[in-house]
């Protein structure tokens, strides 16, 4: 069976389906209605989808079908007229799911029910303790990478790709704190004191970058959702949408805290893609990305907010082109612009960067490590307003004073935020 293309909208009274299906017979559908269940069929096309609210079959549904665009159309009344239902345009958790995934996740959900996950507010100001020594045997038997820290195993399989896709010279026997190490050697190796002095007063180019204004800044506020902005999908980007698996994911408060914060290190690394190509993607995009994201790079795990802030300015004043700190300041001022758009917002970069990187051979790898989990997870939580609140607290505290190069550097720069 062929999942069709379709698409979602409302009115007060109705849910409007509009279901692709150029190759079928207009007399041959089949319609199932039942609360928040909904099953169509069209040989070859079947569509099942498991919607935010009910509705109802009570004989004011209403059907159209165009033969020459091949598109059926379809009202269907709410149970409860004026009723809103959230998040139609997050097509992946709509789907009810299927299959099984192309590498197992260490813990995962096999629940058939679709419920959208009730996410408990982050204390993003969680105590931390004292690192403790664990032994090797324990250690070597429980790396893990990925989405989640969920994955391991993967680069023991692809030994040729290891060192086009990530930095970790042995990630399956590597420690949390030993990539970490070798990160930040790799970082005061790698840093110039000749690039960053140039980049600072021959700074022209710099400033014409500085003045472009991405996607995300002109985005006009959503009628539906208060204090988000309205987002649309491409074509293309619902098509993916459509073929991610949709799934659970069983995270402690831990894991759970820590995907956010790569999630704000993997969004900073394409922010300042976005604005360094402004906007033009090219074919050092996926380079860029991956290597201005720790957690990409280095398969790094935060633990802080600040964690990640540092290692990404760390990272724009060691590798990519153009090295100057306003970047950095630009990238997270668009990263915190991004999640306070809302989680549409979120979705369409983080689809944007599963485009760049599937295009790539074999940085398409990190997609099924990170980012499609991501795109996955993302439509299924309810908010992002814990994560908004902490980036605004950061940028309101002033003087960034961490952040500066690599100890081997004589350099110290003082950063004040604008």
């Amino acid at each position: 069976m062929i999942t069709p293309a379709f698409d979602l909208s409302q009115d007060p009274n109705y849910l409007i389906l509009n279901i692709r299906v150029p190759y079928t017979k207009t007399s041959e559908f089949d319609l199932y209605i039942d609360g928040t269940d909904f099953k169509f069929y069209a040989k070859p096309y079947f569509l099942r989808l498991s919607l935010p609210g009910r509705i109802v079959e009570d004989g004011k549904e209403k059907a159209k079908f165009d033969i020459d665009k091949g598109l059926f159309s379809l009202w269907v009344p709410k149970e409860t007229p004026g009723e809103h239902f959230e998040g139609l345009q997050m097509l992946t958790s709509l789907l009810a799911p299927k299959g099984s995934r192309s590498a197992k996740s260490l813990v995962e959900d096999v629940s058939t029910e679709d419920e959208e996950e009730d996410e408990e507010e982050f204390d993003w100001q969680i105590e931390q303790e004292v690192y403790k020594e664990t032994s090797e045997e324990e250690l070597r038997a429980l790396q893990k990478y990925g989405f989640g820290n969920q994955r391991c195993g993967v680069f023991a399989r692809l030994q040729e790709e290891l060192s086009d896709v990530i930095d970790v010279k042995n990630p399956e026997g590597t420690t949390a704190a030993e990539r970490r190490q070798a990160r930040l050697e790799a970082e005061a190796s790698a840093f110039s004191p000749d690039h960053f002095l140039a980049d600072l007063f021959e700074d022209d180019e710099i400033k014409g970058l500085l003045k472009f204004r991405p996607w995300w800044t002109k985005l006009s506020p959503s009628a539906e959702h208060q204090g988000e902005a309205a987002v649309s999908f491409t074509d293309d980007e619902k098509e993916q949408l459509r073929k991610f698996t949709n799934r659970s994911y069983l995270l402690d408060k831990t894991s759970r805290y820590q995907a956010w914060l790569s999630l704000v290190d993997i969004l900073l690394a394409y922010s300042y893609e976005v604005r360094s190509t402004e906007g033009e993607h090219n074919v050092e995009s996926p380079w860029t990305i991956r290597k201005l994201s720790g957690t990409l790079c280095w398969l790094e795990t935060y633990s802080s907010l600040q964690e990640v802030l540092v290692s990404f300015g760390r990272r724009v004043l060691c590798y990519p082109l153009y090295r100057n700190f306003a970047m950095v300041s630009a990238a997270v001022c668009d990263t915190a612009k991004i999640l306070q758009s809302g989680k549409a917002c979120v979705l369409k970069c983080l689809l944007d960067i599963h485009k760049i990187l599937r295009e790539n051979d074999p940085a398409y790898i990190l997609n099924d490590l990170y980012i499609t989990d991501y795109c996955i997870w993302i439509q299924r939580i309810n908010s992002v307003n814990s994560l908004k609140n902490s980036i605004s607290l950061f940028l309101a505290e002033g003087p960034w004073s961490n952040a500066c190069p690599p100890s081997s550097s004589s350099l110290f720069l003082s950063v004040h935020w604008n």
